[in-house]
């Protein structure tokens, strides 16, 4: 029996750590999986060693205030790898945090995965090599990322992108609209503020200053407000009732909310490339403390941090960075996509444009696969 530890830090991680989680089950019934995640690896048969409800932070300077929990929880994990010794580590993004622990797995003879990892193509080659030189493999989700670990020497293989195997809808649109209560012949707007209580307070308030705006021009749109598991329903409701407009609150079946809507406000991140494999065009939004952003011009190469222009390769969807991310701008970035059905179409055929480069759907099993392999070396090579 195969002992595996799964390292996620944020509501996106615990999707895919579930997604492997059930995998691995799927072609292992008897490995044993254990993890730092949340409700959803839970509820993919992995044992919680430490729950990530309260772990996420964004930004240079919000993380460097939270240094001494995550020294705390470092050891603690650390302590538990000595102690239990799984066969395999996999990392799932939070690159800071997990790249330290996968250095602290290396030095004890633990094998080391990284799977949704460092954005080296963002940071630069640096980053790369740092990765190379501590994990065991790295499983590429981008064509282009494959391409930067393997020139920095790391054992690499291309997966694909989860998402394909993970977001799709579960209902027909017309029992969507019904779960909803949604109205068929109006717009739908969703508001997807992030995963992380910074991110919250950032830019929750923005966007619904925005909508206010947007209301008013097109009384008839129906807002939505998914809320992701790391986030209580009373901390945003308390924050919905300070302005003048409708928000639903949903849970659960995000995916075929989005397959009803009309346009999303989001944060950058994973959140955006989902909404474009869904073909929901989307207005991203991101804004960070000011140190960190100027940082962040600095060490960062791309033109662009919105993921579904990044996979284009140019800009398709508009991008609201720091001071631009303001009421205002989110209204009249929405309203044409709201208003104008030719607007939405040509960002809906830039959208597809943007799944098709992501590959084929599989990318789960085959990453489960990977994880197995190593695991056998890490065992000894027993089956």
């Amino acid at each position: 029996m195969y002992k595996i530890f799964i390292s996620t830090g944020e509501a996106s991680g615990d999707l895919n750590g579930a997604s492997v989680a059930a995998a691995l089950r799927n072609i292992r019934p008897d490995v044993a999986l254990f993890g730092m995640g949340g409700e959803m690896m839970r509820a993919a048969g992995v044992e919680i060693v430490y729950d990530i409800a309260d772990l996420g932070v964004m930004g240079i300077v919000e993380v460097a205030k939270s240094l001494p929990k995550l020294f705390r929880l470092r050891d603690f994990l650390a302590d538990w790898l000595e102690r239990e010794r799984p066969d395999v580590l996999v990392v799932i993004d939070y690159p800071g945090f997990n790249t330290r622990l996968a250095k602290i797995a290396r030095r004890l003879g633990i094998p080391v995965i990284s799977y949704i990892s460092p954005s080296a193509w963002a940071w630069g080659r640096g980053r790369a090599r740092e990765v190379a030189e501590t994990v065991t493999k790295v499983a590429a989700i981008f064509p282009f990322e494959a391409d930067v670990y393997r020139q920095a020497g790391a054992d690499v293989v291309f997966v694909g992108h989860p998402l394909l195997d993970i977001v799709k809808p579960s209902l027909p649109r017309d029992e969507a609209y019904r779960l909803f209560g949604a109205d068929p012949a109006r717009p739908v707007v969703l508001l997807m503020p992030g995963s992380r209580r910074q991110e919250i307070d950032m830019l929750l308030p923005a966007m619904l200053a925005g909508m206010e705006e947007v209301a008013r021009k097109v009384p008839e749109c129906q807002i939505f407000l998914p809320v992701a598991s790391t986030i209580s329903r009373e901390i945003l409701q308390n924050i919905i009732d300070g302005y003048n407009i409708e928000v639903r609150l949903t849970a659960g079946n995000t995916y075929d909310l989005m397959n009803i809507g009309t346009v999303a406000v989001a944060a950058s991140g994973t959140a955006t490339l989902e909404a474009a494999i869904m073909g929901l065009p989307t207005v991203i939004v991101y804004k960070v403390a000011a140190l960190t952003y100027l940082l962040g011009k600095l060490l960062v190469k791309i033109p662009h941090i919105g993921l579904p222009n990044i996979v284009a390769g140019r800009r398709i969807v508009p991008e609201l960075l720091q001071g631009e991310a303001s009421a205002a701008n989110i209204a009249r970035e929405t309203l044409p996509i709201v208003a104008d059905p030719t607007v939405r179409d040509r960002i809906v055929a830039d959208l597809a444009d943007v799944r098709r480069r992501l590959g084929e759907t599989g990318a789960v099993g085959r990453v489960a696969e990977v994880i197995l392999e190593v695991a056998a070396h890490g065992h000894g090579g027993a089956a």
